[in-house]
């Protein structure tokens, strides 16, 4: 079971279960695009324990080619990469399988871009650390249909750290302008800033 960036894991000896959506699949084939190695490759490894047959890339550069040379039926990809955004994966995707199904992971709630994904055929917009589970129940659920709820969601202090977050990088990492426009005290700012974020 190699699955290393670049290459297409191994045939695949995982039993699926019996009742599990993705028998009627004749075509497994997973492409998961993160660049966060750790995750991709233990997402990878589960993933593959489920009955996929999963591809790893690390990049925009890299999920477009991997889609070009084989697009697969189902993708798993990150919003945030270091060449660009996971949504341009998506629309390529879309343009090459449209009935491919694609799950869009990030760190950092926006809802505008859930729609955005949605609209270029993202089946749902997961926030990280999201489990094999949460995924795997998410490419499966049909158009219209709602996943199943997590068992263990984001807690409502870590939605709230990671939406300071978000708002702190996009005023490039400036206290005060990030106080003035969370309309918070800067030293409670920067209190919440210097802690771990929460589970």
């Amino acid at each position: 079971m190699m699955t290393q960036t670049g290459t297409q894991a191994a045939a695949n000896p995982a039993v699926i279960a019996e009742g599990d959506p993705l028998a009627a699949y004749a075509d497994r084939s997973l492409l998961i695009v993160d660049d966060d190695k750790p995750f991709s490759t233990r997402l990878a490894r589960a993933m593959e324990a489920r009955g996929y047959q999963v591809h790893v890339a690390e990049s925009v550069a890299e999920g477009v080619a991997a889609v070009e040379a084989g697009a697969p039926a189902f993708a798993v990809i990150d919003m945030r990469l270091g060449d660009g955004n996971g949504l341009d994966v998506i629309a390529r995707l879309k343009e090459r399988r449209p009935e491919a199904r694609g799950v869009i992971l990030t760190g950092y709630g926006n809802i505008a871009t859930a729609v955005t994904a949605v609209k270029l055929g993202a089946f749902d917009y997961l926030a990280k650390p999201a489990d094999a589970d949460e995924i795997h129940g998410t490419l499966m659920a049909q158009p219209g249909e709602r996943a199943d709820p997590p068992e263990n969601p984001m807690s409502a202090d870590r939605v709230r750290w990671e939406h300071i977050q978000r708002v702190y990088e996009l005023c490039n990492r400036n206290v005060s302008e990030t106080a003035r426009r969370l309309n918070m005290h800067r030293r409670t700012l920067q209190r919440i800033l210097a802690k771990r974020a929460p589970r």
